[in-house]
């Protein structure tokens, strides 16, 4: 059980930084998901940068941050800001982001803390942190230089989703730029993230071992996938991640196939009318505001069942481990017509995972085999091995610290950067000084 006792739990140093820049990952580091790090020099300065949970079964949590005053959140996925409610109820600090993220934390909060309930397992904040957190916001925009300590920071866009950012630190030693979750390539929401010449980058690598392919071809393949379903009198179940796989999909739908009948489903519903209010995070808002219209949304219990009718339903959970997806994929699967279109990474232990690799998905507490097509496709919003090297040999760093991988990503991006940068593969709670 998480229950942190702040300033007791903490494995943070208690020593002060006598130079170059100290980082310390709380999580996050040697694994993909469960940010949080921290970094602080000599002048005292001392700054969170995420702060999040793995939603796998159990959840996996970072461990307790020591006091801090300011916490930047990257962008608002749950293995980033999941845990964020905790820092700002017990700690009193300040959340900075972008204003799309804040808008968006409540929705995604809000659901964290309804499934912790759900499945019973332990959540180290409640609704009163929450109501704090959602108070404590400091929204920035891109470019917009703020003050934090000694150090001045600035957001520049990450790519990964709307409103995600990268951050730029000036401090009085080094420049820094942490990547957060980022990809260089255009997607059908957001424009690509570029590089910025720094001292110090921060790189997540969560493909550092894997070449996407062209991301377009990949667009084509999931309508010309839906369209072959549809023409032997299926329906094509997409699980997909509430803030920016599920957009990307209905957009990619309308673009490539508009005289599709598309149902969408979950908590992604919620997350885009925050996106519309948004439109300066958007790559195409009038696009958007377009595919919002063409889609059908499902509110009730009679839309759920006129769904399975649909040429295709888009849906939350996007690692099948709840949500509609699940009540979907057990009426779908009894009819080979029909298939299921994985479009996300799917964590070990997920239930898309089980899919993949038994044809099996937990249904309701039972273990159920799935009979039906199961496709995966590449439309990943974390750039591929070659976008996180091209990017880190145009921001010329000394030092690139790799993290948000396992140990194959980190490994095949040390064996490629080594010779150009000084490369740290930082553990979780183990300090690291930058000089």
């Amino acid at each position: 059980m998480v229950l942190y006792t702040p300033g007791r739990t903490s494995t943070y140093p208690t020593d002060p930084v006598e130079g170059g820049i100290r980082a310390f990952f709380l999580g996050g580091g040697d694994e993909v998901g469960n940010v949080g790090c921290i970094l602080e020099d000599s002048t005292g300065t001392r700054l969170l940068i995420d702060y999040g949970l793995a939603p796998t079964k159990p959840p996996k949590y970072p461990a307790e941050c020591p006091p801090v005053d300011d916490v930047i959140i990257t962008h608002a996925h749950i293995d980033h800001i999941g845990m964020a409610p905790w820092v700002a109820g017990h700690l009193g600090a300040r959340l900075h982001g972008s204003p799309l993220t804040a808008s968006v934390s409540e929705v995604m909060w809000r659901d964290t803390y309804k499934v912790s309930k759900i499945e019973g397992y332990p959540l180290a904040w409640d609704r009163r942190d929450m109501d704090e957190a959602l108070h404590s916001w400091v929204t920035h925009r891109m470019g917009e230089w703020f003050d934090i300590g000694a150090w001045r920071c600035r957001f520049h866009r990450a790519g990964h989703i709307p409103g995600a950012v990268m951050v730029e630190i000036e401090t009085p030693e080094a420049r820094i730029l942490w990547s957060g979750d980022m990809d260089t390539r255009d997607s059908p929401s957001v424009l690509g993230a570029k590089a910025l010449e720094c001292d110090i980058l921060f790189l997540e690598g969560t493909y550092g071992n894997r070449v996407h392919p062209r991301r377009l071809d990949e667009e084509r393949k999931l309508a010309d996938r839906v369209l072959e379903i549809v023409d032997r009198g299926g329906t094509a179940l997409i699980p997909a991640f509430a803030s920016g796989r599920g957009q990307d999909v209905l957009q990619i739908l309308r673009r490539e196939a508009p005289n599709l009948e598309v149902h969408y489903h979950g908590m992604g519903t919620r997350v885009t009318k925050h996106w519309m209010d948004h439109p300066e995070a958007v790559r195409d808002p009038k696009g958007l505001s377009k595919t919002w219209r063409w889609c059908r949304r499902v509110s009730s219990k009679s839309d759920r069942r006129k769904a399975l009718e649909a040429d295709a339903i888009v849906t939350t959970s996007g690692m099948l481990d709840g949500g509609p997806a699940i009540w979907y994929a057990n009426r779908l699967r009894h009819s080979a017509n029909n298939a299921i279109l994985l479009t996300g990474y799917q964590a070990e232990e997920s239930g898309g995972r089980l899919l993949l690799d038994e044809r099996k998905l937990r249904i309701y507490g039972d273990i159920v085999p799935i009979d039906i097509e199961v496709d995966q496709l590449s439309l990943s919003n974390h750039g591929g091995q070659k976008e996180l090297t091209d990017f880190a040999r145009e921001c010329n760093p000394k030092h690139v610290v790799i993290f948000h991988a396992d140990e194959e990503s980190r490994e095949a991006l040390n064996i490629l950067l080594g010779e150009e940068m000084t490369v740290h593969l930082p553990p979780n709670q183990t300090e690291i000084l930058l000089i």
